[in-house]
């Protein structure tokens, strides 16, 4: 059940340039996108069509209880300003949504966790790929607690492989008070192991200064597995490929998940914590691309984008641009490009 956390998107946010008002190839996202309010229990779209839903989590709590920098719970709004003006690549019988925003303005994180569950269930139930848009990266607990309970909801085995693009584990203990943007992965962790599935999660561009020997050891009690960011460049694209392809094999079903803080500071300033040796915007698309052709993502979300820590828009703007990427991908795989 949808809860009063939930607050459907006041379209007129979505503003931008109009080359044309009729012809669709000229169209942006502005002129296309339509609200999806989830508390209607009808569907929107035609039986057999396939679209994409964004979906907020205005939410700093997990960060703040992290002791990092918040500021991310406006990532949604700001990020959906900046997909305005995005031209409609994809063709025009591609459904595109916006199911408005969770929130989270009490402090009562996990409540706001289990509605962005509750949402991102109802958007797979109407055939929708969730776009979801940080808030912290506790966002990533709830994201995934929806696709799970989607698949339970269809007797679908539950198994969830992970890619996390992100500088570090976020495999810390949960808190006295609750978890956090640090513990998300450990969270999920410990409730597969009690509930017997796999554990299969790869964290993609891990600064080993942003991460003590514990969190090393902890994830190799865990079974999970990383890509160094110095490795991505040091060792180059054949290893990261095997890695990759070696984490595709272990599941069926993959929810991707990216921390801003995983980019390099002068592509990414507006982030909790801020990474001078990050990775290029460019690496990302190409490796994200890659995984998203194997066509068993499920979900993809982008968490920790402040603005009020960017400067001119440089992180919102790449924010803007992995969802170009990964809408973009999706359709080519699907033949809606055309």
């Amino acid at each position: 059940m949808i809860t009063d956390r939930y607050k459907p998107i006041d379209m007129t946010i979505w503003q931008g340039r109009i080359d044309s008002a009729s012809n669709y190839d000229a169209f942006r996202w502005h002129q296309h996108i339509q609200q999806l309010d989830l508390t209607i229990t009808e569907s929107p779209s035609p039986k057999g069509a396939f679209g994409f839903a964004l979906l907020g989590f205005c939410s700093d709590e997990g960060i703040r209880r992290n002791q990092g920098r918040i500021g991310a719970g406006a990532g949604p709004n700001a990020i959906r300003k900046e997909l305005a003006n995005l031209p409609c690549h994809f063709s025009q019988k591609t459904l595109l949504f916006d199911a408005g925003n969770i929130l989270c303005l009490d402090g009562k994180l996990e409540a706001s966790q289990e509605a962005l569950a509750v949402a991102v269930a109802k958007i797979r139930r109407l055939g929708l790929f969730p776009l979801v848009m940080g808030g912290g990266h506790e966002v990533a607990f709830g994201h995934y607690q929806g696709h799970k309970k989607f698949m339970v909801e269809h007797q679908q085995e539950p198994a969830i492989g992970i890619l996390n693009f992100d500088a570090h584990f976020d495999l810390r203990a949960v808190l006295p008070e609750g978890g956090s943007s640090g513990t998300m992965f450990r969270q999920i962790a410990n409730e597969s192991l009690h509930t017997g599935l796999d554990f299969n999660y790869l964290c993609f561009g891990l600064q080993e200064s942003g991460n003590t020997r514990e969190l090393f050891k902890t994830a190799k009690e865990l079974g999970a597995s990383h890509i160094l960011a110095t490795d991505v460049i040091s060792k180059g694209e054949n290893y990261v490929i095997k890695e990759l392809d070696d984490f595709l094999k272990t599941t069926k079903n993959i929810y991707i998940t990216i921390c801003a803080d995983v980019f390099a500071a002068a592509f990414a300033p507006g982030v909790s914590a801020i990474q001078p040796l990050g990775l290029h915007p460019l690496d990302v698309v190409k490796y994200l691309e890659y995984v998203l052709n194997s066509g068993k993502v499920i979900g993809f979300d982008i968490a920790e984008v402040s603005p009020s820590f960017d400067c001119d828009k440089v992180t919102v703007s790449l924010a803007k641009v992995l969802f170009f990427s990964v809408v973009n991908s999706i359709c080519r795989l699907k033949g809606l490009n055309e």
